[in-house]
């Protein structure tokens, strides 16, 4: 069936089937407002306070957010590539380096790794509502209300991803405007305020390196989301990899900087974010602007929680399951509510469950991601045999086993070199690491997540061309 027309409000009808040339009516820079939208968030702000809180000073948290964007973005937009040349979502184009069940594997993990996401979005817009409402007026910080807001979030983000694609689109392109006015604003109010009277001091290089990773791990985390866009889209397959890494990396890179700045003029604002990583920022507001940093917050969540529910219901039919996308993209928004509802209204704490999320998903990401670029260059050159993506017995065959070993092996050596402040999930974390290792510079650094990356890549690079080749080299 074909794709919505641009000029229709219609649910998209395609799931993970292939998209046809005749079908592709979008151009390389219409990815740009997706992309953006998904990370024009006031959480964004929060990594440039959190990459600074691991104790970095000003310059040092600058070049962590630079290093960071300028590795991770490049890598989505050699997946976006991937769409452009093979027509599908991207983990059904997984299934050339693992195989049509071998992919099963990456495409659970992956999938897990969106409801998070999507979850953690929803929650930090009703984290902030609770917030700011508390400012407003006491009296509206009462459990109706926040529930309120959490129904009204959670229920416009389901409506938005069921929708799909074209509508994605249009809506992304005027939050992306609306919220950047409300930065804007933002960044003219609190700035005269700041204080960089004080001296932070140098970290050393192993936290750099931890600010680093922890910049990667956003930017990779939407590397499986990377084609799904794209695959509507015709042009230059070059014009698709850049488009697509310069509207992911240019809000954070504004943001984060934002961040790092926010932090270095007020130095308790970090302690604070880690409670409340967007409604901290509210509390030097005037009240008068309030509202208008309300209603920024909530279309920014919407839009990063519709990019990953969007693709997680994809995910969810790259797994299996017989059922219209529309039907998938909504058990993933129930999953999101509930998931939601532990992170608001009855978990303890958090930013030590979210970090540990981060972390923990960024080695699986980080893994998957090298394997599925590096298949790209090494065996897809030709591109993607369209029958073979969907049929176990075709080309690509039922198991890869050189994607499934490289991945495996990648995500045992990561996790085992990564740490959580976490205490329920640091005990399952860094076994690789001493207890000196895990408490000194190793453990700070998180380094699993690049080491996940450059063992994914090597490994499969050496098995595919030698022991493990895989069916279907050239396409």
């Amino acid at each position: 069936m074909v794709g919505v027309a641009r000029d229709s409000w219609q649910i998209e009808q395609k799931g993970i089937d292939w998209v046809g040339d005749t079908e592709r009516h979008s151009s390389p820079p219409s990815l740009f407002w997706p992309w953006t939208a998904a990370n024009f968030s006031f959480f964004t702000v929060a990594y440039g306070v959190f990459v600074v809180g691991l104790g970095l000073n000003p310059w040092q948290g600058a070049l962590a957010v630079a290093i960071g964007l300028a590795v991770s973005y490049p890598v989505v937009g050699l997946v976006a590539r991937a769409g452009t040349k093979g027509g599908a979502p991207t983990m059904t184009l997984s299934r050339a380096a693992f195989g049509h069940h071998g992919n099963k594997l990456p495409t659970f993990f992956v999938y897990l790794s969106l409801v998070g996401w999507e979850t953690v979005s929803v929650t930090l817009g009703v984290l902030a509502t609770r917030t700011i409402l508390e400012r407003i007026s006491p009296e509206l910080n009462n459990t109706p209300m926040v529930v309120l807001g959490f129904v009204i979030t959670a229920g416009l983000v389901m409506a938005i991803a069921i929708y799909g694609y074209d509508v994605i689109l249009r809506v992304q392109k005027w939050i992306t405007l609306a919220v950047a006015v409300a930065v804007v604003g933002y960044l003219l109010i609190i700035i005269p305020d700041l204080d960089f009277s004080s001296n932070t001091g140098t970290a050393g290089v192993a936290l750099v390196i931890g600010g680093i990773t922890l910049v990667i791990a956003n930017g990779i985390g939407w590397t499986p989301g990377g084609a799904d866009y794209s695959r509507y889209t015709k042009g230059s397959a070059k014009s698709v990899v850049w488009w697509t890494a310069i509207g992911g990396a240019t809000a954070p890179a504004v943001l984060m900087l934002f961040g790092v700045l926010l932090t270095a003029g007020n130095p308790e604002l970090a302690a604070a974010a880690a409670a409340d990583p967007i409604g901290a920022f509210a509390v030097a507001l005037p009240t008068w602007f309030l509202i208008p940093f309300l209603l920024a917050t909530i279309l920014s969540v919407i839009a990063g929680a519709v990019f990953n529910l969007y693709s997680s219901g994809l995910n969810l039919l790259a797994l299996g399951l017989k059922m219209p996308r529309w039907v998938a993209v909504a058990i993933d928004g129930v999953l999101m509510v509930i998931g939601g509802i532990y992170l608001v209204f009855i978990a303890p704490s958090f930013f030590a469950p979210v970090q540990a999320f981060l972390i923990v998903i960024g080695v699986v990401t980080a893994a998957w991601s090298a394997i599925f670029v590096t298949d790209m260059f090494l065996h897809r050159k030709g591109g993607y045999d369209k029958d073979a993506l969907y049929d176990p017995s075709g080309r690509y065959g039922a198991f890869n086993a050189a994607g499934v070993v490289s991945i495996v092996v990648a995500i045992i050596v990561g996790l085992g070199l990564v740490t959580s402040a976490d205490e329920n999930i640091r005990t399952i974390l860094g076994y690789w690491l001493t207890p000196a290792a895990e408490a000194g510079n190793i453990g700070a650094s998180n380094i699993g997540v690049a080491v996940a990356f450059v063992i994914g890549a090597a490994l499969y690079g050496l098995l595919s061309t030698t022991l493990l080749r895989p069916a279907g080299r050239s396409g």
